[in-house]
């Protein structure tokens, strides 16, 4: 617990982080993923191996990495490799046990939009695009989301589906991954700036639990659906001076994600 304030995105990479216990081996990406995959690394599951899709297994970033291109991320690795060499023989060979991804529009069923915003031969916004994040959604064993969470972000159906999640729900979903040969199980957990959200047994998304700060009203605004919710909704615990540290001395010194 903590009397010192804190933001929304503070709480948002505090309650992904905390989603990362007991987390074995996770391919991360950039922008948010990275800071709340590096600050569980500090706390929650201080024996994680950091995967990045340049080619480095094993990451041990001194600092926060910049990019996937950022040379902090090859010290002390495990193992640097050739991008073909990681998807193929980890990510496709089973061994990602989390693949943590960012989105820029998401849907019901956890399908995740990163290519354009608006229709795709003449997009209002042109996203970054796909990068690894396909092949990780199809082929890590879970999928955890960080983002937030607004109407523009949480739609009835995404402009464009980047990456794969439970696709028209669950029964949809197994069969197609059984047919494709896809070894992942799909989205676990999507965390947002307002909660907590898991997957319940038809593959939609069900919100267990709501950040301080939050109310239910601001969660219905920002979602283009009627959202379900846990049959007791938790409220997700602040964040502690330490998790607070980290973020503000270490990982973020200069606000980039936390203001």
């Amino acid at each position: 617990m903590t009397d010192v304030p804190f933001t929304r995105n503070e709480m948002m990479i505090v309650a992904a982080a905390r989603e990362l216990a007991g987390q074995r081996v996770c391919f991360v990406g950039v922008g948010l993923p990275n800071i709340a995959v590096n600050l569980a690394k500090r706390t929650v599951a201080p024996d994680m191996e950091l995967v990045y899709e340049a080619g480095v297994f094993g990451a041990r970033p001194a600092r926060l990495p910049l990019s996937i291109g950022d040379p902090t991320i090859v010290t002390g690795a495990t193992s640097v490799v050739s991008m073909h060499e990681l998807f193929s023989f980890y990510l496709q060979g089973g061994l990602i046990d989390v693949g943590f991804l960012g989105a820029a529009q998401i849907d019901r069923f956890g399908n995740i939009n990163t290519t354009v915003i608006g229709d795709y031969d003449a997009p209002t916004t042109r996203l970054p695009g796909s990068g690894g994040a396909c092949e990780i959604a199809i082929n890590a064993r879970q999928v955890f989301v960080i983002m937030r969470q607004s109407a523009r972000s949480f739609v009835e159906r995404i402009d464009f589906r980047t990456s794969p999640g439970n696709l028209g729900g669950a029964e949809q979903a197994e069969r197609i991954r059984g047919e494709g040969g896809w070894l992942g199980r799909g989205p676990s957990v999507v965390v947002t700036d307002l909660g907590i959200w898991h997957f319940d047994d038809d593959g939609e998304m069900r919100l267990d639990s709501l950040h301080p700060g939050a109310s239910l009203e601001d969660v219905r605004s920002s979602v283009h659906w009627a959202p379900k919710l846990a049959a007791s909704l938790a409220t997700t615990p602040p964040p502690t001076d330490e998790e607070l540290r980290l973020i503000r001395e270490e990982l973020d010194p200069g606000g980039a994600y936390t203001r």
